[in-house]
């Protein structure tokens, strides 16, 4: 069965509307277009013609890890949070600097992290990447005491609007002391003395909280309507 090109379009439009979440080109092609002789490259065409359509409208047709999804431009974000009145999370300084260095440096320990930045980091902290879906751990490092090994996960890449980590943005310089160079890296995972930072993700020097941004990098909507989680 054959259908024109531009209902083709369409029906992948309702599709990743309804989906409620990416799709990716395989998981098009094999059920709303499975009864169409279709390639997986001309999906691809179809999409990018589709994107197209919406460059100039407040919706957008991103490509992220996980797929194709419809989002709310980033440029609205503040003026569509006022659909809501429980507002976005806002996390510290502190949160988005251990997210970034485990986003740059990854596999990383926490104790890696903490000689970078040069202060305790909490569990509290880890927990907060861990629990908000950015954060896994994928093992232990084989040195003294086996400390926990962080990544980043697929809805790390989704948030912040990237198809893989090879599209992270230039680190701050700030971050980009060689671990070799920094004091305190024993392997251990213990924390190091010194100024430690709140549980809360709050640094002890009254960090101000921040929205969630990665280095040079504008974090996309959690979902296609662009609410915030609950």
């Amino acid at each position: 069965m054959a259908l024109p090109a531009e209902r083709l379009k369409t029906l992948i439009e309702a599709a990743i509307f309804v989906a409620g979440r990416p799709l990716t080109v395989s998981e098009i092609k094999g059920s709303v277009l499975s009864d169409y002789p279709v390639t997986g490259r001309y999906v691809q065409l179809l999409l990018a013609e589709l994107r197209q359509d919406y460059s100039e409208r407040g919706v957008e047709l991103k490509e992220v890890a996980s797929g194709w999804r419809f989002q709310a431009r980033q440029e609205y974000a503040e003026e569509l949070s006022r659909l809501w009145s429980e507002r976005a999370p806002r996390y510290s300084r502190a949160v988005m600097e251990t997210l970034t260095l485990i986003a740059y440096r990854q596999p990383i320990t926490r104790a890696e992290i903490e000689a970078i930045r040069g202060v305790a980091v909490s569990s509290q902290i880890v927990n907060t990447l861990k629990e908000r879906g950015w954060v896994r751990s994928i093992g232990h490092k084989e040195v003294a005491g086996r400390p926990e090994l962080l990544a980043t996960t697929r809805e790390f890449l989704d948030y912040f609007n990237l198809q893989s980590l090879e599209q992270l943005p230039e680190l701050d310089p700030d971050l980009q002391a060689p671990l070799s160079l920094m004091p305190g890296e024993g392997g251990d995972g213990q924390p190091l003395a010194g100024r430690a930072e709140h549980e809360h993700g709050g640094e002890a020097n009254g960090a101000v909280p921040q929205e969630p941004r990665l280095s040079a990098m504008s974090a996309g909507s959690d979902q296609q309507s662009g609410k915030p989680d609950e």
